[in-house]
Order: structure tokens, then C-alpha cells, then sequence
């Protein structure tokens, strides 16, 4: 029976150590032969990621005992970190160890065997790193992405497609690796080879370009010994996005590109470019291109095509190329990985749903049948407990529209007294190039289940709903990001949904950006989390990041020579007087992408102001939380702030105190 509780304060078994040591998702899956491989995260372990292999008898078991930890640095936010071969006396295995960006090669089979290096160290600014690799045991190599500093500052770097000796014979020795590409572009994937062994097709793109922007589909002649010749352009340009491109079985070549303004799959003919479409549909086919070898298809031996697809949510479905119609898995699963393996009839991925944490599925295309076959989801709490997430579309300024997923508060013993609406938290996902999705995560659960609810806003410039859609944003970030997520909070308050008066913003990353300048933009929000933020464009834009994103404000703000006013009028820091709400602000301090130096600077500009913040940071973590202890301290603080704005007792023991500066 539900009895009558406050908003805010009813109790939970969700709590901030269990969300912790559930964070995260399988990754990366493939098979070597009969057994199946993917990287799995470790929050209790330092936040590292390990290999895991599952045998045909469905037995698990970690492969690389920490401190190894398997994830590749490569324009920072990484990418596929390791790759495969069976062969006679077991598997061969090839994988960047996250400390020294070093691959490794090892045979876990063989008696006494260790990891052993294959490419060397650098000294040089932030040393040689190496993501996206394929092994080609026959020539003794591993294909791959090299990305090497040439100074010490953050866009002294260059990227080419190159070949590193299985013999280990780079180790000790930089000019053993060989560069398969002179065509130099600032971003590449790592090249593919065609089934005839005479053709590779790799993806590149260049400042002040992002991947989802416009991209390049290249393609060369594969020679012995030396670098690739003839490379070419086949299809893509600078508003044309290529997001992958895969040779078939039958040597025929796929790619998925943005050219109808949506990431559908087209068949291109490797001598003259031309693109066919092979299910044109307003849905999206491919991603946005954060990570090296994302993978949202796969062709399949028997000229089938493996597919995610969908607009907002999506699905897994099976491509008949010839007939342009598609097949879909059924299962509870609404949400897709971009990371599909193939392997005779099966299709393996990663998938979530509503009720379920990402698990690794399997679907046999002959008999239909799609389940769970490793890192299965299995309930830890009970799942009435969990939120019914809902995909909404509102209405925005100029009556566009704004998609957006809404989590209501769900308890199964406790309702909110008569008369009284429950806080809701605006979450803006990061990017902005990104999206929310309908899928259980437990962070979210932590707040429903006390009675707090929560809507993930798909802003202006999310993915998931066609290029107009992303385009909304360039040279607004700032201004439709926040308008939306404001209209969206209004909407749920004007319905009578959400309680006007306890409407808070957070966000991590472009997120942060987000709800911090939804601070000094509005007065929508009781209070904000803002988490690892850009803060200051100006910074940002001078060497204050990483180089991917070095010249992303180009297209989200304009070119800086031209309009440096703009960064300045939209900069939380350069507005910290208009921001008048409480906030609590939470920095990694070994980021790289939105360094501490950004927080530093709106802190010393509230200094005085009167207004309550609180600020947390975090040794050795970087961007985005790995760590148990930093989620638990960064999930309790984040609901402290709530129940010290909104006024209610979480039933939470030893919550901890809130430590507010004025």
C-alpha cells in the first residue's frame, strides 16, 4: 500500500554505492574463434577497463588483472582499444594499456605468457598513442591509427594510418612503424582492407571541421612495404558527414553518410564514387564520430547487413540490401551501441532498455531469436523501484520542436501528498553533439525513487534526429541549448508535472556548459550541478583544450577573429554577476578537456557575490568519473544540494553536509 511522503524524502534502496559499482557498459565486443571478447568497466578497481573473454560453454573470466587497463587516449575520448586473431595455439590479442598508450600484444593461452610491447615510448608532449587497430597476421602487422605529439602543447599532434610489426620489433625503435598514409589529414580512422587484399578505405577530416560536420571516405592501392598510392577521395566534404565505411564479404563497399540529411547506408562503387542509397529513411543508420571504430553496422557473409537504426531510440535490425527493407529484432532493448560484431548468421552488440543496464545480446538471424549472452543484466534492486522513462517532443521558440525523455518520480510504497509537485532536475546531456536516451541508468533511478524526477533534453544540435537538427546549434551554443531545456522545464511546470518553483539544471561537459549558462542566462532554476563544464569560450578557444575540439567554436559560436565579442557575452565566466542561484560545481582535476583552470576562474569571479556554491574536486580523475569513491562523494553532493534548495530530509544515512561558499 503508498502512503503519502514528501518529494525528495522517500527512502530508497538505490543508493550512491550501488549506482557506483554498476556504472558503466560492456564495450567493444568481437569474437577470436569460438569465444567472445569485449572491455568491461571496473569502477571499484581504480576505474580502469578490463578484457573479458566468454567461452562457448558460457563461462566469463577477466583476462588482464589490473593494473592493466584497456582504453586508448586518441583524440582523447578514445576509441575501439583492441583487437584479434585466432590462431593455432589460441588467441592473439593486441590492446593500448591506458598508462603508457603503449600496444601490447598477448597469447593468454601460452604457459607464463605477459603482455609485451609493441611500439615505443615518446617523451615528446603527450607521447605516441594508438587506437582502432586490426590484425593481419598473415603480414605479420597490426593495422592501426598512430597519433603522435610533436610538442608539448595540446594541438602539437599529427594522425596517420600506419602498420606497427607484430615481431615487436618497434618496441624500442620509432622507425620500425610503418605510415601507410602522405595524404596528411588532422583526423583518421584506421584503415580497412578489402577482401582481395588490394584496396584499404579509411575516413579523415580537418580543423576547424568535427567529424559530424563533413568527412572525407578515402581509399588507396595497398603495396608491400611501403605506403598506401593513389589515395583518393570517394565520397564526403565539409558538409557531407561519413561515419563509417565497411568492405562486404562480396568485395562491394558500404559506407553510412549524411549526403540525404540523415546517416543512411549507401553502396559506393570503389572506382567512381557513386552512392547508392540502400534504405532511405529519416531515421539515423550512424552516430557522430566521438570514438575511433564505432561501428553502427555490420555486413554479414551471407550479403545481409546488420544495422542500427532508428530516430531517438533505436533498434537492431537486419538489411536486405536488394529490397531496401529491414527486419528488426524484438526484445526490450531500445537502445544500440555503436559497436555490432558479426559471425556467420549471429549478430552480437551492446543494448539496453528501460528496465535493463546495457547487456551484450545476441541475435540468431535464422531463427530470429535475440537474448542476453554475457554481462547479463540482472536486477539489484526491485524493479518497481525503477522510473517509466517517456519520449515527449515539446514545443520550443518559434515552434520547433524539442525531444526529450521524461523519468517521473516511481516508488512502490510512497506517493507525494495532495497539493504538492515534485522537483524536477533538467539534465542536459553532453557533446553538445550528443543524446539522452530511454534506457535505465541508475543515476537517474538514485533521484526517482526519492521522488524527485527527471527530463534529459535531446536540446537543439543533438544527434538521433537528422543534420537539420544537429545544425540548429552552430553559432547558437549558448542560446538554443538553454531556451530549449528552459522550455522544457516550463512546459513540465505549466502542465502541472513538475513544481515551478523546485526546477534544478545539471550537466557534465557541454552539459555543464549548459547548466551554467542556463544560471547566468535565466531564472528558470532554484539551482544547478555542473559538472567537469566548459566555462570560459575565449579560453577554450586559445589553447585552453584538446586538440579535437580546439576549433569546435568555430561552427558552435563563429570564427573567434571575427565575432570575439560573442564569446565573450556568452561566457559563464564572463557573466558570473548575473548568476544569482545556488550551484554546485564538480571538477576532475587531471582533465585534459575541460581543465580545472576554467572552474578556478568562475569561482574566483562568485568570490564575495553571496551566493551559495559548493566546489569538489577530484585527484586523478579526468574527463568524466571513473572512480567508485569520486561517483559516491559526486552523487551524495549532488543530492545534498537538492534537498538544501528544495527544502526536503533525504532518507539518505550520513548524508553528507554541504559545505556552501558566499
Amino acid at each position: 500500500m503508498s502512503t503519502p511522503a514528501p518529494y525528495g524524502a522517500w527512502p530508497s534502496p538505490i543508493d550512491a554505492r550501488l549506482t557506483a559499482a554498476h556504472d558503466g557498459r560492456p564495450d567493444c565486443v568481437a569474437h577470436l574463434g569460438d569465444d567472445l571478447w569485449w572491455t568491461a568497466p571496473r569502477p571499484a578497481e581504480g576505474g580502469r577497463r578490463t578484457l573479458v573473454r566468454r567461452r562457448p560453454d558460457g563461462t566469463e573470466e577477466s583476462v588482464l588483472p589490473a593494473p592493466w587497463n584497456v582504453r586508448s587516449r586518441v583524440v582523447e575520448y578514445g576509441g575501439q582499444p583492441w583487437a584479434g586473431a585466432p590462431g593455432p595455439d589460441g588467441p592473439l590479442v593486441v590492446f593500448v594499456h591506458f598508462a603508457d598508450q603503449r600496444l601490447y600484444a598477448y597469447e593468454p593461452d601460452r604457459p607464463g605468457a605477459e603482455p609485451r610491447p609493441l611500439t615505443p615510448l615518446s617523451g615528446v608532449g603527450g607521447g605516441l598513442r594508438w587506437v582502432d587497430p586490426v590484425v593481419h597476421a598473415a603480414t605479420g602487422e597490426v593495422w592501426c591509427v598512430l597519433e603522435e605529439f610533436t610538442g608539448e602543447g595540446p594541438t602539437d599532434v599529427r594522425r596517420v594510418p600506419a602498420a606497427v610489426p607484430l615481431d615487436g620489433s618497434a618496441a624500442e625503435n620509432r622507425d620500425a612503424v610503418r605510415e601507410l598514409d602522405t595524404d596528411r589529414h588532422r583526423f583518421v580512422t584506421g584503415p580497412k582492407l578489402s577482401p582481395d587484399g588490394q584496396r584499404a578505405v579509411w575516413i579523415a577530416w580537418d580543423h576547424p571541421r568535427m567529424p559530424w560536420d563533413g568527412t572525407e571516405l578515402k581509399i588507396a592501392e595497398v603495396t608491400a612495404g611501403g605506403p598506401f598510392t593513389g589515395v583518393r577521395t570517394l565520397v564526403g566534404g565539409p558538409e557531407e558527414s561519413v561515419c563509417q565505411a565497411e568492405w562486404a564479404p562480396d568485395g562491394s563497399l558500404i559506407a553510412a553518410t549524411d549526403r540525404s540529411g540523415w546517416w543512411n547506408l549507401h553502396r559506393v562503387d570503389p572506382a567512381t564514387g557513386e552512392a547508392k542509397p540502400l534504405c532511405p529513411r529519416e531515421e539515423e543508420f550512424g552516430g557522430p564520430l566521438w570514438r575511433i571504430g564505432s561501428r553502427w553496422f555490420a555486413p554479414m557473409e551471407n550479403g545481409l547487413i546488420a544495422v542500427v537504426h532508428g530516430r531517438g531510440s533505436t533498434r537492431l535490425g537486419i538489411l536486405d540490401p536488394d529490397a531496401g527493407e529491414i527486419c528488426d529484432a524484438a526484445g526490450p532493448w531500445t537502445t544500440w551501441a555503436a559497436c555490432l560484431d558479426v559471425r556467420g548468421s549471429r549478430v552480437t552488440g551492446v543494448a539496453a532498455g528501460p528496465l535493463s543496464a546495457a547487456e551484450i545480446v545476441e541475435l540468431d538471424t535464422v531463427t530470429g531469436r535475440a537474448r542476453a549472452v554475457a554481462a547479463r543484466h540482472t536486477d539489484t534492486v526491485d524493479p518497481a523501484y525503477l522510473p517509466r522513462p517517456e519520449e515527449r517532443v515539446f514545443t520550443g521558440p518559434g515552434g520547433r520542436e524539442i525531444h526529450a525523455v521524461v523519468f517521473p518520480p516511481r516508488h512502490p510504497e510512497r506517493h507525494g501528498p495532495e497539493g504538492e509537485l515534485p522537483p524536477y532536475v533538467v539534465r542536459a546531456h553532453g557533446g553538445p553533439t550528443g543524446q539522452a536516451t530511454a534506457d535505465l541508468s541508475l543515476d537517474i533511478a538514485y533521484l526517482t525513487s526519492r521522488g524527485i524526477g527527471v527530463v534529459a533534453v535531446n536540446y537543439g544540435g543533438s544527434t538521433g534526429y537528422g543534420r537539420a537538427y544537429r545544425n540548429r546549434l552552430r553559432g547558437q551554443w549558448g542560446l538554443v541549448d538553454v531556451e530549449d531545456c528552459a522550455a522544457v522545464a516550463a512546459a513540465l511546470a505549466a502542465e502541472g508535472t513538475a513544481d515551478p518553483g523546485r526546477l534544478a539544471v545539471r550537466g557534465g561537459s557541454a552539459g555543464g556548459w549548459t547548466a551554467a549558462a542556463s544560471l547566468a542566462g535565466t531564472d528558470v532554476y532554484a539551482c544547478a550541478t555542473v559538472i567537469y563544464p566548459v566555462l570560459d569560450l575565449a579560453g577554450w578557444a586559445t589553447g585552453g583544450t584538446h586538440d579535437m575540439e580546439s576549433q569546435y567554436l568555430e561552427s558552435l559560436i563563429g570564427p573567434f577573429a571575427e565575432v570575439p565579442e560573442r564569446y565573450a557575452e556568452r561566457s559563464p565566466t564572463e557573466r558570473a554577476d548575473r548568476i544569482s542561484a545556488p550551484f554546485l560545481l564538480l571538477q576532475g582535476l587531471d582533465d585534459p578537456i575541460c581543465p580545472p583552470e576554467q572552474s578556478e576562474r568562475l569561482l574566483e569571479r562568485m568570490a564575495g557575490r553571496g551566493v551559495p556554491h559548493a566546489y569538489l574536486t577530484f585527484e586523478g580523475e579526468g574527463h568524466g568519473f571513473r572512480r567508485a569513491d569520486t561517483m559516491i562523494t559526486a552523487m551524495e553532493a549532488e543530492l545534498a544540494l537538492y534537498a538544501k534548495v528544495f527544502g526536503f530530509a533525504a532518507q539518505v544515512p550520513e548524508l553528507p553536509e554541504l559545505e556552501f561558499r558566499n
